[in-house]
């Protein structure tokens, strides 16, 4: 009976750490449109500087007409996104939790919602800490009635990093992958170990479920770390995202096939989507997987914006499955996830495949991924949906973290973004 007891108490641990570690989820199914980002600008991650006047936008709608009290926290995580060893004083300073009292109610639409927005920090809740932060939104004041969960960053910078992108010396990976090449320099600290203190990872377009972590310098001269690995900093080049522009329901663009009015919410049907792997590749602006939330036809785009299912259309090769492969959509309408909120269900009656998603009006970009539904640990791939060519345009965001013998967290003391055409000689 003791060891049973035992058990269900280690279960129940288990369970309980590994929910709080969802990061970039959402939980409550009325809560849509989650968005995070620097001050007056949408396609941005959510990074501050430490002890600055810089700030951050939290918008989001509960399509439950009912107005709720949400209030929000900060937890610090190490680099790996596990709870750091501090308590939540030593992280907040001010209130541990506050309440989110701004909210509006849906105007000129037919979906009702009420949405909820607060400008971050608030001068009563302040993390003091640097490092990976994520923000909970909870009901009531009680964090296990939680509604979503943010990532967001806080930096100190105390290293610099130089970098660039370039091709891969394999020559089987020079048309269709980049390298990152960079530098960290700590000289204004006094590292003992830079090996086992700095950790260091890289995110291509924002995507973090995927970044490369824990990566080691190839050299280190002095202060100064060098990443320069064959293995560890190469990526799929992948192409260009494709644009979705859903800001009207009056005027339809050109990605629009149809829009069946016939209920609420309307239901907009998209021009089906093919392989891109055999199209010549072409340079074009994108906002690299971002969405811009607004309307082309509402002067205040949070509250009198709609909704709309949007119906996804991909048609592979031949109208064939893609055998051992699950397609998913990639991009902030997805979170960058690969779950069933983002992959597609294939049609064999058509021989497509289909992903229909509840969006607010605005400006989406997204690109198709397969990953092999046999080994799920191996990363997604464009490759047999879009192609891959070395001259497309990526942003690469490069992460630095220390941690100090006597302190009790990884700090975030440097970060750097690298876009593959400003930061690449020849382009």
């Amino acid at each position: 009976m003791y060891n049973k007891s035992l058990l269900l108490i280690f279960l129940l641990f288990t369970v309980i750490t590994t929910f709080a570690q969802r990061t970039d989820v959402i939980i409550s199914p009325t809560i849509h449109t989650v968005k995070l980002f620097q001050l007056g600008n949408q396609e941005s991650m959510p990074i501050l500087r430490l002890n600055s006047n810089d700030r951050l936008e939290l918008h989001f709608d509960d399509l439950d007409e009912n107005i709720k009290n949400y209030y929000y926290t900060y937890q610090l995580c190490n680099a790996d996104w596990q709870p750091a060893d501090l308590s939540s004083f030593d992280v907040i300073k001010g209130f541990q939790q506050q309440r989110i009292s701004e909210y509006k109610v849906s105007s000129m639409t037919l979906n009702n919602y009420i949405h909820y927005e607060v400008i971050l920090p608030e001068k009563n809740c302040v993390p003091i800490q640097s490092g990976n932060y994520i923000l909970k939104v909870f009901l009531d004041g009680d964090t296990s009635q939680l509604a979503f969960t943010k990532r967001m960053y806080i930096v100190n910078y105390q290293s610099a990093v130089f970098g660039h992108i370039m091709s891969p010396l394999d020559n089987n990976l020079m048309q269709s992958h980049q390298k990152v090449q960079f530098t960290v320099d700590v000289s204004q600290m006094n590292i003992p170990n830079p090996i086992q203190q700095i950790k260091v990872a890289i995110a291509q377009n924002y995507k973090w479920d995927e970044a490369r972590t824990n990566l080691q310098p190839t050299f280190i001269r002095g202060n100064t770390l060098e990443y320069d690995g064959e293995g560890d900093c190469i990526y799929e080049a992948g192409k260009e995202f494709r644009p979705l522009d859903v800001m009207s329901y009056r005027f339809m663009s050109y990605q629009i096939k149809d829009i069946d009015k016939a209920k609420v919410p309307y239901t907009v049907i998209l021009h089906p989507d093919g392989n891109r792997i055999k199209h010549q590749y072409a340079f074009y602006v994108d906002y690299n997987g971002w969405m811009d939330i607004g309307s082309s036809e509402a002067p205040y785009r949070w509250y009198q914006t709609d909704y709309a299912n949007v119906l996804f259309t991909y048609i592979p090769d031949n109208k064939d499955a893609l055998t051992g492969k699950d397609v998913y959509l990639v991009g902030e309408m997805t979170q960058n996830k690969f779950d069933e909120t983002s992959k597609l269900t294939y049609n064999e009656q058509k021989g497509i495949y289909e992903k229909v998603l509840f969006l607010k009006q605005g400006f989406y970009s997204y690109k198709y991924a397969s990953k092999d539904n046999r080994h799920p640990e191996i990363a997604a791939s464009e490759a047999l949906t879009e192609g891959n060519y070395w001259e497309t345009e990526n942003d690469y965001t490069i992460f630095v973290y220390y941690h100090s013998y006597s302190g009790r967290h990884d700090e975030l003391i440097g970060l750097a973004s690298l876009n593959s055409r400003t930061n690449r000689s020849g382009l």
